[in-house]
């Protein structure tokens, strides 16, 4: 007769966290991969590629190149651009959810917090677009993209701004009232930027003002910088909170 094995239970591995990183550091990383990209490409493009990204329709002297010259004209600039882009695609959705729920246990309007998130996920959705259908491949769709880009942007941080506005009749903690303002004031720089790059623009295109071009590439930048610094709020907003994945399991 075989003697008798006791049974052995497998070990009990327990629930838990699988991965855990902070909001704050998720937030710095996503800013950083399309910033230091728009820097490299602008760089890039003053250096090795000057003529061909300042040259303008009607060859008046420029000495800066638009962001579609810097980031879509040549190479490598459009490949780094691209990729910086797509990494940071993911954690900007993932980041509009977040937000969603933020403002959804702050008992904001629920029309409100689903029309800030959809607003969000277009902003995205347009830049990934204009991204990865350059100015020389496709003008309209480029240019289209962009337009939809800076409107969605700007709807955006009005939505934003107007659910944070509401919240402060509410508890804030220091922090979340100087995300508040600086929403406010990034929100204000944007747009100032928004229509100083638009005359610019209009006054190249009808005049062909030489060094005109310049202008309106620089307030461009500014407007792309702002930008990042509106989602950089983020910092202020979630302060210590994780990014968690979990087993609700406790056999995994």
């Amino acid at each position: 007769m075989m003697p008798h094995l006791p049974l052995t239970m497998p070990p009990d591995r327990g629930g838990g966290a699988l991965f855990a990183v902070r909001i704050t550091t998720l937030a710095v990383g996503t800013v950083c991969l399309p910033l230091c990209g728009f820097v490299f490409c602008v760089l890039w493009s003053l250096i090795f590629n000057f003529e061909e990204t300042t040259a303008t329709h009607c060859g008046v002297p420029n000495y800066l190149p638009s962001i579609s010259a810097a980031i879509g004209g040549v190479t490598p600039q459009r490949y780094i651009w691209r990729l910086c882009i797509g990494l940071h695609s993911a954690p900007r959705l993932l980041g509009a959810v977040v937000y969603l729920n933020l403002y959804l246990t702050w008992g904001a309007s629920y029309w409100r917090c689903y029309i800030n998130f959809l607003l969000n996920g277009f902003e995205i959705l347009s830049l990934l677009l204009l991204t990865f259908i350059s100015s020389n491949e496709n003008h309209g769709i480029h240019q289209l993209s962009f337009v939809f880009f800076i409107f969605f942007s700007l709807m955006y941080m009005m939505t934003t701004i107007r659910i944070w506005g509401l919240s402060r009749k509410y508890s804030v903690s220091a922090e979340e009232q100087r995300s508040y303002v600086w929403k406010k004031w990034l929100f204000i720089f944007n747009l100032a930027a928004i229509l100083i790059a638009f005359v610019f623009y209009y006054r190249h295109n009808v005049y062909c003002e030489p060094g005109v071009y310049t202008f309106f590439a620089f307030f461009e930048y500014l407007v792309v910088f702002s930008n990042m610094g509106f989602h950089m709020t983020a910092w202020l907003d979630f302060g210590s909170k994780e990014l968690l994945v979990s087993s609700l399991d406790k056999r995994i």
